[in-house]
């Protein structure tokens, strides 16, 4: 829903920011790939060594970039195909990487039920899924818009979890994982619905090379 509402608020800062990294020399998919970067890194060192509250704080900075680089392609004049496959590909990275560091951290710190280890790693295969739905269907030619939980209430979720967590809040990650379960089932639902509902649904497409 944010990815969809969220951008006009958040222009007022995100512009400045991609203007001036354009101005220094920076561009749009060197910054996909350094955010992409210190997300994971942060991530993966952090939230396992159990420094929760860092982890929430700088992955939210550096997931920031994701909105950032898109403006850097809009104010050169557009993105460009390679540069959308390198920021949904970076995406999907850096989601496997919180969610895989929660995982760790559950078994190897917080001693979690493996109930709830299963949860968190079935937000993780469920991301990945949400994210396909929409980029297999728009290449097929379908328009899928929006959902309940895409990547921004993913990252907010996750990460306010943690930091809670962090600030002792008992079972603050638990309860997001749960959270971010129900509403990724139900985005999956949601937007194979959209898909089937599209006027090109049943259009005939080309049999894969080889077939």
């Amino acid at each position: 829903m944010l990815s969809v509402h969220g951008r006009k608020p958040a222009a007022v800062v995100v512009e400045p920011v991609a203007k001036g990294l354009l101005n220094i020399g920076m561009t749009a998919n060197a910054t996909t790939a350094v955010g992409t970067a210190l997300t994971m890194l942060t991530a993966m060192v952090l939230i396992p060594t159990d420094h929760l509250v860092a982890a929430a704080v700088l992955s939210l900075l550096f997931a920031a970039f994701d909105m950032v680089d898109g403006t850097m392609a809009r104010l050169r004049g557009g993105g460009t195909a390679f540069g959308a496959t390198l920021d949904a590909s970076c995406d999907r990275l850096t989601d496997g990487a919180l969610f895989g560091a929660i995982a760790c951290w559950m078994i190897y710190v917080a001693d979690a039920a493996p109930v709830n280890v299963a949860v968190c790693l079935a937000v993780l295969v469920l991301s990945q899924t949400i994210s396909y739905i929409k980029a297999r269907g728009e290449a097929g030619g379908l328009k899928i818009v929006g959902g309940l939980i895409e990547r921004p209430e993913r990252l907010i979720l996750g990460l306010g979890g943690i930091a809670l967590e962090g600030f002792g809040v008992p079972h603050a990650v638990e309860v997001s994982l749960w959270i971010l379960l129900v509403g990724s089932v139900f985005t999956v639902v949601q937007r194979l619905i959209f898909a089937k509902r599209d006027e090109g649904a049943n259009a005939t497409i080309a049999p894969p090379a080889g077939a």
